[in-house]
């Protein structure tokens, strides 16, 4: 059977919370020394590679802020959006950014603590939260369609992150050993 397609969401939850990332420094601070790794010393001004999660613990502390090259946001999902319920064929899947449902969910989770803090907020979050939720149900009607199908196409399967290629092969997988047995048993009430 394939790869546990719910562990492939944490696997490529954890890589990102580990990718390096660009942060610039807010101050002067000494360097910090962390289980098993050390950052810094930080000069104000000045940007630095950390891993993601290092470069969220110095966002939260004031020292750093984190510099997203292809940030998500409510324009970015509206494109994604349109692509996939307009521009693209029900059996086509439109490119997503890189490290897609990771920055997403990050994306997500901030905006949520902004809206907290501040109500006339809440209106983002939840036309994010929508705007995801469409988004994910068509691509998933789309993978459901693809891995039904009888045959495996590299060209219509190009454009799945990593965790939509793992529940992709669950269920090519999964659908085509259902529809073998299916046949099998027809066959054999024939004899």
């Amino acid at each position: 059977m394939s790869a546990d397609p719910v562990a492939s969401i944490r696997d490529a939850d954890f890589d990102f919370e580990n990718m390096p990332v660009k942060v610039v420094a807010n101050r002067n601070n000494p360097q910090i020394e962390l289980p098993g790794i050390e950052v810094g010393p930080f000069i104000e001004g000045k940007e630095y590679e950390v891993r993601f999660w290092v470069a969220k613990e110095l966002e939260k502390a004031g020292i750093a802020r984190l510099r997203i090259d292809e940030p998500i946001d409510v324009t970015v999902l509206n494109k994604i959006h349109w692509k996939e319920a307009r521009v693209q064929t029900s059996q086509r899947l439109a490119a997503l950014p890189e490290n897609f449902y990771p920055k997403l969910r990050h994306y997500l989770e901030e905006l949520n603590e902004e809206a907290i803090k501040k109500p006339e907020k809440r209106s983002d979050y939840e036309k994010a939260k929508r705007l995801f939720k469409d988004i994910n149900t068509i691509r998933l009607k789309k993978i459901v369609s693809l891995a039904s199908s009888p045959a495996k196409t590299r060209i219509l399967t190009e454009n799945l992150t990593e965790e939509e290629r793992a529940l992709y092969e669950y269920l090519f997988e999964t659908i085509s050993k259902w529809r073998n047995e299916i046949l099998k048993k027809q066959g054999e009430d024939r004899k």
